[in-house]
């Protein structure tokens, strides 16, 4: 364990983070995100949040969350629950299976995480969240430990407060999303309670929330000093917002094409749940400006085989 004071390096190769979101950053997804922009710009991810409850989780079940593949931008693994002493076990399996970051969810405002007093449950208690932090920090001597949070639970109130346990329970990093528990997924820019966390600790900040376009991504760091820019909805939105490349429509259906294959090709797979795991996509979608006038007929298209073949005949689209 690195002695008070001192924090361990932070993998990342730049300055932008894909958002850990559960149900979409599995390997399928997150590995052509990553294919598709340079390290020097999308600089990390995180994979879906590994819920641990009764027990540590196992080799197994980090394995497939953590993926085969490599890329020259680490991807780091989330855990959430409420038990320090399994997070702290499944930490240190994480490490030991080759994570070169475990993250701590904090922020999850779905009603099972509040029943269990996890996610954002704890952001009612900023001691808690340093006791639990603290117990994984014990377990990870030499792999970088950090916190993901939102603002607050009903209010901001406790934000200085929450930015200070994470600092004082041994976090090398803290990412704070601009919205409370309250606030759920309602579209916010308060970039301000970003800038207050960076005044409020020497821990490196990385912001989260409010990010539509490659523009807000200096935009942010410019307005509120944080290090790094995690990024959610707009990469589902625009897979290519952390480098700016405009896709063209023939790129952003290959890049739709080769999801629904690698979700074909997974375990319990199969072409019908493909194609609705990209129809769910295209609700988010504006990359290349692929759906165009005709955005209620792409979502409106009930045949799997159909929806597919519409994006083959975008593929010469320049």
């Amino acid at each position: 364990m690195p002695p008070p004071n001192e924090r361990l390096p932070l993998p990342f190769s730049g300055p932008y983070l894909l958002a850990p979101m559960q149900g979409i950053t599995e390997p399928a997804f997150r590995n052509l995100v990553l294919a598709r922009n340079p390290p020097d710009q999308l600089g990390g991810a995180f994979t879906e949040f590994v819920r641990i409850t009764n027990h540590p989780a196992s080799p197994r079940e980090l394995r497939r969350h953590l993926g085969a593949a490599r890329f020259a931008a680490p991807v780091g693994i989330q855990f959430m629950g409420s038990d320090a002493s399994l997070m702290a076990e499944s930490a240190r399996r994480a490490a030991e299976a080759g994570a070169p970051l475990v993250d701590l969810n904090f922020g999850c405002p779905a009603p099972g995480a509040l029943a269990t007093c996890a996610g954002a449950a704890l952001l009612k208690s900023p001691r808690s969240i340093e006791q639990m932090l603290a117990t994984c920090r014990a377990a990870l001597p030499d792999t970088p430990l950090s916190a993901k949070i939102r603002a607050g639970f009903d209010d901001d109130e406790l934000l200085c407060d929450l930015a200070l346990a994470a600092e004082t329970g041994g976090a090398d990093l803290l990412t704070v999303h601009c919205r409370t528990r309250a606030e759920s997924y309602r579209p916010t820019r308060a970039w301000d309670r970003i800038a207050r966390t960076v005044a409020a600790t020497s821990l490196p900040v990385c912001g989260n929330g409010g990010v539509e376009r490659h523009c807000d991504l200096a935009a942010m760091r410019a307005e509120t000093g944080c290090r790094y820019v995690m990024v959610g909805h707009g990469a589902l939105a625009d897979p290519w917002i952390f480098s700016g490349h405009r896709a063209s429509p023939g790129e952003a259906a290959r890049f739709l094409l080769d999801y629904a294959a690698a979700l074909t090709g997974q375990a319990g797979g199969g072409q019908t749940k493909a194609a609705a795991r990209v129809k769910q996509l295209l609700g988010h979608w504006t990359a290349g400006d692929l759906l165009g006038d005709e955005r209620r007929e792409w979502l409106c298209e009930k045949q799997p085989e159909a929806l597919l073949a519409r994006l083959e005949n975008c593929l010469g689209g320049t």
